[in-house]
């Protein structure tokens, strides 16, 4: 591919433009900020990637999961089962994704002080947590896209012609004619995981005690924002608006606070646009 070609779409540009981002922010992080707060700063980072991208592979392989198993039910016409199994998903759509998320997250906190799960363990959870919330997205899109061809030609011919129904559904459905979609929302996935846990992390590091929050749960950008130390930080861009002379201070003596609300904006916001250049590029 050539590299005018890549500037030329939206989703790579953007995707580039956030990469850059972030690297300008750790090299000046790296020269400024010091060693306590940048290893703060850098194991939340880490941590919260680690998490949305379990988060994805959850939402994918649940929301996959679901779909085959509603399909199959319902052309199965086991309705009593496929009922119960859609009022599952439709309860947990039903909840607003930040409260359940906030509820599971105490729940493996208090599993977690207890000596209950280890570290990775707790990873799985948290991650497993998310996608539970947000797995009804993946489901519903997987299922449009099969009821979509369902009612086309090119299903009652690959029946006609002998293919099993799985092999349809899986590989000419769902994985050659809808994995762009798939991959679109996975994006969106992406960035929901980031948004959510730094959300529920930073309400949990308010509300509960400091120990519990530190000792159960990995640090991640929302519990590093909730700190004193970052909460003064952001505190002092207001005093800027106020005292303008005040702003090169905040390039050197509030780098923790505000390198971490920017970084979570900033990645939030260009998460955004390269889902949005992704669907235009493929006119989904």
């Amino acid at each position: 591919m050539r590299i005018d070609s890549v500037f030329r779409n939206q989703d790579s540009r953007w995707a580039i433009f956030w990469l850059t981002g972030l690297a300008a922010m750790a090299m000046w992080d790296a020269l400024f900020l010091n060693a306590p707060a940048l290893k703060r700063v850098s194991t939340g980072f880490v941590n919260t990637l680690i998490i949305a991208v379990l988060t994805v592979g959850f939402t994918l392989l649940l929301g996959w999961a679901l779909t085959l198993a509603l399909h199959s039910l319902h052309i199965r016409r086991r309705r009593a089962v496929y009922l119960l199994l859609a009022f599952v998903l439709n309860l947990t759509r039903s909840v607003p994704q930040i409260v359940g998320i906030l509820f599971g997250y105490i729940a493996i906190a208090l599993l977690r002080a207890q000596g209950g799960v280890g570290v990775v363990a707790v990873f799985i959870l948290l991650a497993l947590c998310i996608s539970i919330f947000i797995v009804a997205e993946m489901v519903d899109l997987m299922r449009e896209r099969i009821e979509h061809y369902r009612s086309s030609d090119f299903y009652n011919a690959m029946r006609v012609c002998g293919i099993a129904e799985r092999r349809i559904v899986n590989f000419h459905i769902l994985w050659r004619n809808s994995r762009i979609h798939i991959f679109n929302k996975l994006i969106s996935v992406f960035g929901m995981a980031v948004f959510l846990q730094c959300s529920v992390d930073f309400i949990i590091s308010v509300g509960l005690s400091s120990h519990i929050s530190d000792v159960a749960l990995p640090a991640t950008l929302g519990n590093v924002l909730a700190k004193i130390d970052s909460k003064q930080d952001i505190l002092a861009i207001g005093y800027t608006f106020t005292n303008p002379l005040y702003f090169p201070k905040l390039l050197f003596q509030h780098l923790q606070g505000i390198t971490v609300a920017v970084g979570i904006v900033y990645s939030l916001v260009c998460l955004h646009n390269i889902s949005t250049g992704f669907a235009r590029r493929h006119h989904l």
